[in-house]
């Protein structure tokens, strides 16, 4: 066997060797944010194919900033926040199933839904959809089921496990089978299990549902908090730090935690590493809290199961990363993966694309298989029931349709308390479900000349005409600003001096419009003298400087 042979015999052949990362131009980065200084280890950061959210140093309470993707640039001093926690925002995450609602968690003890109108916000946000209740310290850490609709994960540093029927704002199980506080959850891709790191240095797998801890073993020697993660073909793989504070990576098989299929040592760093794992290519990144660098590789079936490819290099070190779901990367340029980084010395939250090089334009279906649609597979009901199901799949090449949670009959409805009744009207403008048509009009006119008067409506038209009146299309007429529209009128001027109300439930109704649209007013004159006297001061203090120096 010839030299030239055993060479060629040891390069690994693989379409992702030689991704690479992509920083956004300065431009296209959303600049001048208060990022948090929590040391909280978490990503501070969570993003969707319409917005990114950041969490952000507020004093005296806990808030976080949600803009549209397409609102980059630097940020106005005055922006909108999240601010109903009464204590620092520890977690964020999107419903993966409504790219409009937000869950966070909180140095307060409690777990929040928020809705984000379409156009992001236009005032601070202080009404939840639903407070849960429950933990008795702080709570660390939450995770949306992968396919069941309105089940969430909270783990607070009461070392216990909160599973959450959001539907109903109520805790459906209790895990306590951990001695010390949570580090991570993760759920593998049909939501069936759950793997946590516990500061007792030992990895779990539970069966969430019952709260039965299937295996155990120890994964990390080190001190310092460990992460994980599920991979392909029933895989756990954790990040973590040596008895010598080395970090290091494992992979283990979820059945035998006793000891893991593959440990390897990373460097010597102190910052704490997150692993983010990507089902469609196989690829799992390693950033580490305070590097600048992202290390990615890539997961085979075969020994020894993980295989470096490379890493992005930055001299900017990344306080926190959030992560673009895989239907809102760019096909066109062949984008496996997007981070958001958020620098931890500049208020940058900088997006970073992982490009694999194609000469050719066209869609790449090798890098593209179907990925995960924002349809819940199974319902809450079902899977509390046992049920499990993968998550329900899209085609990348022919987009993404957007859709609200599915309808539920009353059969299927939960029976809510009385106490409940104000998360029932809530969530009643998510009961619905909604079939966007983007044809143009004309278009729809031509399609519809040559029929008959006789010819009865479609049912897709009839769902789009009764969804036009929803709640949640009001709210989106009256408050929302459109592309291309013009300034909606305020709800006082729609009332005339010579309105005629027929009813007596009618001028209430007028006159609770009314004295809204004056709070809000009043609010926004209070943001605004509060930023005058704010600018006296600083001017005041300027002028007695300047007086000092000469």
């Amino acid at each position: 066997m010839t030299n030239s042979q055993v060479w060629f015999r040891g390069v690994r052949s693989s379409k992702f060797r030689h991704v690479y990362g992509v920083p956004f131009k300065r431009e296209r980065c959303y600049d001048n944010i208060k990022i948090t200084r929590n040391a909280h280890d978490s990503n501070f950061c969570a993003v969707n194919p319409k917005f990114v959210a950041i969490v952000t140093e507020v004093a005296g309470g806990g808030a976080f900033l949600v803009l549209p993707l397409d609102h980059t640039g630097r940020l106005d001093f005055n922006a909108s926040r999240v601010t109903g926690h009464k204590g620092p925002v520890l977690d964020i995450k999107w419903n993966p199933f409504n790219d409009n609602i937000i869950a966070s968690c909180s140095d307060d003890c409690t777990v929040k839904l928020w809705h984000i109108p379409d156009g992001g916000l236009s005032m601070h946000l202080t009404d939840w959809l639903v407070e849960l209740h429950g933990h008795k310290r702080r709570v660390a850490y939450i995770e949306w089921h992968p396919t069941a609709e309105n089940i969430l994960l909270s783990a607070g540093f009461d070392y216990l496990i909160f599973v959450w029927d959001v539907g109903k704002g109520e805790a459906v199980k209790v895990i306590d089978c951990h001695s010390d506080v949570i580090y991570c959850m993760s759920f593998n891709r049909d939501g069936s299990l759950l793997a946590t790191t516990c500061k007792d240095k030992k990895l779990r797998v539970i069966e969430p549902r019952r709260g039965i801890v299937l295996s155990e073993g120890t994964c990390h020697g080190g001190t310092k908090a460990s992460k994980c993660t599920f991979v392909s073909q029933g895989r756990v793989l954790t990040t973590g730090f040596s008895r010598h504070s080395d970090r290091q990576y494992a992979l283990w098989d979820q059945h035998s935690l006793a000891a893991p299929l593959l440990q390897e040592t990373i460097d010597s760093s102190s910052g704490v590493v997150f692993p983010y794992y990507d089902h469609d290519t196989n690829m799992v990144y390693l950033a580490g809290k305070g590097d600048g660098n992202i290390r990615y590789y890539e997961v085979v079936d075969e020994p020894p199961y993980v295989h470096f490819l490379n890493q992005f290099l930055s001299g900017n070190p990344q306080r926190g990363l959030g992560f673009m779901p895989k239907r809102g990367v760019h096909t066109g340029a062949c984008e496996v993966f997007r981070f958001y980084k958020l620098h931890t010395s500049r208020g940058l939250c900088e997006p970073i694309s992982m490009i694999v090089p194609r000469k050719s334009d066209c869609f790449q279906e090798d890098l593209y298989p179907d990925t995960a649609a924002p349809q819940p597979a199974v319902s809450a009901r079902d899977w509390l029931g046992g049920v499990n199901a993968p998550p329900l799949l899209i085609s990348m090449k022919t987009g993404v349709t957007i859709s609200t949670h599915k309808p539920r009959t009353n059969k299927d409805a939960p029976a809510l308390q009385p106490q409940d009744a104000n998360n029932r009207k809530k969530f009643a403008f998510l009961s619905r479900e909604t079939t966007p048509d983007y044809r143009p009009l004309a278009t729809w006119q031509e399609n519809h000349d040559n029929e008959t008067p006789q010819v009865q409506v479609t049912e897709k038209c009839q769902k789009t005409n009764a969804n036009q009146n929803t709640k949640f299309h009001q709210l989106q007429r009256m408050f929302g600003k459109q592309t291309g529209e013009t300034e909606p009128v305020p709800l006082y001027k729609q009332i005339n001096q010579g309105d005629v109300f027929n009813t007596e439930n009618e001028l209430r109704l007028a006159f609770n419009r009314q004295g809204e649209e004056l709070r809000i007013v009043k609010r926004q004159l209070q943001n605004s003298q509060q930023r005058v006297r704010e600018l006296e001061q600083h001017i005041a203090s300027l002028q007695s400087r300047l007086q000092q120096e000469t």
